[in-house]
């Protein structure tokens, strides 16, 4: 009895499994498949003869005929066997054969065809509708193995399945176990490139693809939508009451155009160079590039709108690391260039690809000629290409042009006429390439008009009108970490008001998905004891900031610090590290200067050399030239390495090195996936904390990666706060407006030391300098009017001087975007903008310092290099980002105070949890705070500043209290400690008591 219930379960889940490969096979039928016998395979060919035939019988009718009468009886066994040896030949492949034909007996013949561009060509219309789907259900590729389903195009196997139904007690994994250990890669079903193009894994929920079958090696790669959006978005795919969880496979997937759109302009064959560690020979590794869900879902989203925008609108693409962005752009720039509105007509002339990078990022220029292309159609400038170059490729009709930001400013007076040319530009790594003034080259190039200007007024508004959104230009921008400006610039808005990406593939969901690693999972933070001494009987008088900077500098090279620090490091790489990824893990030392990163390398020399770890080996990478203290020797990264630049990246991925010291370099566009570890000596902030740390995030099949960071500058929560606006969606939660451009403009005014004459006289200058009538004398006067606005501005206290031109610095930054991002047009505003962008450049030459140093003057003892924790938080996203305010209330830009009560403040943060950044965080809360009383508004209206300390210091106890909850541990300490409290918050009383009188 026990036997016959088991039984009876066994046929009962098998019947679960076989109900939804009977659904899914129905739905197929449904789309116009046609299913065959099984015993229609011929697995030979891995393909159906008869449907084959038919197919190229009711499409190709004239060219069959003369094939028939070339081979007779052999007819049908030449063509298959001639397929065949296409498909399977060194250089062949079954995707290549599919998308080009072949030719035999000087006769072509095509194996699909895609859906016509328009419909005036009947006869490809009626073609393109004679491609024959078809579907099997256990297909037997050898005698002991059974395929669940394969799909068939015009006979021949492109896709295979294997299904599972949770409710069999069987799931996705189950499905994968399969692939892995129960198909031979190679049968010719799945023989590489030749049989079927993907094999999916897949249950009711879930679906996994891969292009390739290698035993226990095969690597499958998540295909689902994406579960949730906005905050919740992660891996999976959406519940819905009424259908599968995975019903888009055959809804939309399997349908027949996006099945030959995948073909045709989707998946292709990636080559890349791959060096043998042993004997040093390069040689071509192939891969199959199927996309993924959310990168088909990109691109067709993206031609569904602009098909109707055209060009008028831009997007942002928030696409996290391990997003495959690189092939994303590729897809994207060769499909813009086809794209047809209804009527027809080509929506863009040029795609113009733009990186920030120097040179053209070399992954991402492989990946653009990689795909099929016509002769001409596309121009990489590379290293060796110039400005000029770039002019000639926009004036000319190629189509696609790859490269660097920094050529557009030296073109945007050179271009004639491209209004007539409509131009879509891609943007690489969005977050850093949209720096105002080269964004606004990039848009007064391609949207570039005549400048026969009749007078200044023209020349002000074509200004305007040119810096911002273009009618002929639409922008692409990618980035994983979408700063607020670059959120306004290209996003869209949502229906809160709020600007957001067009198109989200989280950080989160890739960490889920397993195709990047969670670096914050196993992080540990170090903090460096010091006690520093005066070397110097004075008690010289020396600017806060800057005189922290120079300590701070003494203390991270100090050679004893520097090789506590090593120490820590090789052993914790030795015991912790690089045993891994079968001994090929790596590490990234970042340091916080040049200097630094020489001092560290002859460091890590010195202690392999002492302890006899012969096994590590390092590289260093830098900039430039350094010449270190008592010591004349010259470095260079050419010079320790002794290697080129160039070779460096191969040098690392190579068994030589496992250890790269980097100053400012390789910390951003550095993919190097056996990077294990990184051990950081530099302050990270922001978008700069998540860029440098992401160098981790690259997972290494078929290995199981584990990362480490050990940081010895920053705080383990400053770090996750950097990362959690980028964990999910970013949303930009305010905005620029014209309303604080004026406010920066009269309160500029308000210092009145620039004359409106002088930027009257000074823009009709520049205007005649520009249409090139200006005389030589009319042109020393333009140095005369900034010499004398320079002066007045120098004349002011040192408070006020530095409070100015960090407005004017504001201003000009805001004034930049806001022009770029809104139809915000004022002569007058604009007139200031040139004069005091002018005025900047002459106020920052020679303001490189106080002209102190403290060489000589302190010393340090006592170091201990001490482990704060271990941390593996969770990651809370924090969607929320705002534009920051240009002036208002910021920190003093430099309190004098003497170097002993510098000295002792920096060495009682030694001691302590607290920094410089911690308290200025806190003074913000406070003044948040503060500017929410009634009374103290009262008071600072109505007193002086003076007697508005007592008001000040009586209700601060209040606002600590309320801010306990953000920062205990520091607000407690002020609670507790009067005159720590008097000291730090009393520094601040000038800036609250203005913010307050300027809000009234």
């Amino acid at each position: 009895m026990l036997l016959e219930r088991r039984r009876c379960q066994v046929k009962s889940l098998f019947n679960e499994r076989y109900e939804f490969q009977e659904e899914f096979i129905k739905e197929l039928v449904l789309n116009g498949y046609i299913e065959r016998k099984n015993d229609n395979f011929d697995r030979s060919f891995a393909m159906d003869r008869e449907i084959l035939f038919k197919f190229l019988e009711s499409t190709q009718p004239k060219v069959v005929e003369e094939l028939k009468k070339v081979f007779k009886d052999d007819y049908e066994e030449t063509i298959t066997s001639f397929i065949n040896n296409e498909i399977t030949k060194k250089h062949g492949s079954l995707l290549n054969t599919l998308k080009n034909g072949f030719e035999i007996s000087n006769r072509k013949v095509e194996l699909m065809y895609t859906r016509p561009a328009t419909d005036f060509n009947k006869d490809l219309n009626e073609k393109y509708e004679n491609n024959i789907f078809s579907v099997m259900q256990e297909v037997t590729p050898k005698d002991d193995e059974r395929v669940d389903v394969v799909i068939f195009l015009n006979g021949l196997a492109i896709m295979t399945f294997e299904l599972k139904s949770e409710f069999s007690g069987q799931s996705v994994e189950d499905a994968i176990c399969q692939y892995r250990l129960e198909r031979d890669p190679k049968s010719r079903l799945f023989l590489w490139k030749s049989g079927a193009l993907v094999n999916f894994a897949m249950d009711t929920s879930n679906v996994f693809m891969t292009t390739k079958l290698d035993k226990e090696k095969t690597f499958f790669m998540p295909f689902n939508m994406g579960r949730g959006e906005g905050v919740n978005t992660g891996a999976g795919n959406p519940i819905f009451d009424d259908k599968y969880s995975v019903s888009y496979m055959w809804e939309d997937i399997l349908k027949k155009d996006t099945i030959l759109e995948l073909i045709s302009k989707f998946i292709f064959i990636e080559e890349a160079e791959s060096v043998d560690n042993v004997t040093g020979k390069t040689s071509i590794k192939e891969t199959v590039i199927f996309p993924r869900y959310h990168q088909l879902d990109l691109i067709r989203k993206i031609l569904a709108d602009v098909k109707v925008n055209k060009t008028s609108l831009n997007y942002l693409i928030e696409h996290s690391a391990g997003s495959g962005k690189t092939n994303s752009i590729a897809w994207l720039s060769h499909r813009l260039v086809s794209v047809h509105d209804d009527d027809n007509e080509v929506i863009y002339d040029s795609i113009v690809i733009i990186t920030d990078r120097v040179v053209v990022d070399r992954q991402l220029q492989k990946a653009v000629l990689g795909l099929d292309h016509a002769h001409g159609l596309i121009r990489v400038l590379d290293d060796n290409s110039n400005s000029n170059d770039l002019k000639i490729a926009l004036e000319s009709n190629t189509k696609i042009i790859a490269t660097t930001i920094q050529k557009f400013p030296y073109v945007v007076d050179e271009l004639r006429n491209l209004k007539n040319k409509k131009f879509a530009v891609i943007i690489d790594e969005a977050h850093s390439s949209t720096a105002g003034r080269n964004m606004q080259a990039v848009t007064k190039s391609l949207g570039s008009d005549d400048f026969d200007y009749e007078n200044e007024d023209d020349m002000i508004i074509d200004e305007i009108k040119r810096s911002g959104k273009q009618s002929n230009v639409s922008m692409f921008a990618f980035t994983a970490t979408p700063k607020p400006t670059t959120l306004r610039m290209f996003g869209r808005l949502n229906r809160y008001g709020q600007y957001e990406a067009f198109h989200l593939y989280s950080m989160k969901q890739a960490i889920e998905e397993g195709f990047i690693l969670d670096v914050l999972a196993s992080y540990t933070t170090y903090r460096t004891m010091y006690k520093i001494n005066k070397a110097v009987k004075d008690d010289p008088e020396l600017e806060t900031s800057d005189a922290k900077r120079q300590i701070a500098r003494f203390i991270e090279l100090h050679d004893t610090n520097i090789t506590q620090r090593v120490q820590v490091i090789i052993e914790h790489f030795r015991n912790n590290v690089m045993n891994g990824l079968g001994g090929q893990a790596k590490a990234m030392v970042v340091t916080a200067s040049r200097q630094g990163a020489v001092k560290y390398k002859k460091a890590f020399e010195k202690y392999i050399a002492d302890h006899k770890y012969y096994d590590i080996n390092a590289l260093v990478a830098f900039s430039g030239k350094v010449i270190l203290e008592d010591d004349e020797t010259v470095y260079t990264e050419v010079g320790i390495n002794k290697m080129s630049e160039s070779d460096v990246p191969n040098a690392f991925d190579s068994d030589n090195y496992n250890v790269m010291i980097v100053a400012n370099k390789y910390q951003t566009g550095f993919d190097q996936k056996k990077l294990c570890a990184m051990y950081v000596m530099k302050k990270l902030r922001g978008v700069n904390a998540v860029q440098t740390l992401s160098r981790l995030n690259r997972v290494c099949p078929p290995y199981d990666k584990k990362v480490f960071v050990l940081d010895f500058e920053n705080d383990y929560d400053d770090i996750k706060n950097a990362f959690a606006p980028y964990y999910t969606t970013t949303i930009l939660a305010n905005d620029i407006t014209p309303g604080r451009i004026h406010e920066l403009v009269v309160t500029i005014d308000a210092y009145n030391v620039i004359d409106p004459l002088d930027v009257e006289r000074f823009n009709e200058l520049i205007f005649k300098e520009r249409k090139k009538n200006i005389t030589p004398t009319e042109k020393k006067s333009l140095l005369f009017i900034l010499r004398k606005t320079e002066k007045n501005v120098r004349g002011l206290e040192e408070d006020h001087f530095m409070e100015l031109k960090s407005t004017m610095n504001g201003f000009k930054r805001f004034y930049e975007y806001l022009i770029q991002v809104s139809c915000f047009e004022d002569k007058e505003v604009h007139k200031k903008y040139i004069f005091i962008s002018y005025l900047l450049d002459l106020l920052n030459i020679g303001s490189g310092g106080g002209g102190f140093d403290l060489k000589g003057k302190i010393s340090a003892e006592n170091f201990n290099q001490e482990k704060i924790g271990e941390f593996n938080k969770e990651n809370i996203p924090k969607p929320f980002v705002n534009i920051a305010s240009a002036g208002g209330f910021a920190p003093p830009e430099d309190k004098i105070r003497k170097l002993s009560e510098i000295l002792e403040e920096i060495n009682a943060k030694s001691g302590m949890d607290f920094d410089v950044d911690v308290a200025m965080s806190a003074i913000y809360q406070i003044k948040d705070i503060m500017m929410k009383s009634d009374k103290l508004r009262t008071s600072a209206k109505n007193n002086t500043e003076d007697d508005f300390r007592f008001s000040y210091f009586s209700n601060v106890n209040d606002a600590l209290v309320k801010g306990l909850d953000q920062n205990q541990d520091f607000f407690t300490m002020l609670l507790n400690d009067q005159d720590m409290k008097k000291e730090v918050l009393g520094l601040f009383i000038p800036e609250i008591y203005k913010s307050l009188r300027q809000n009234l």
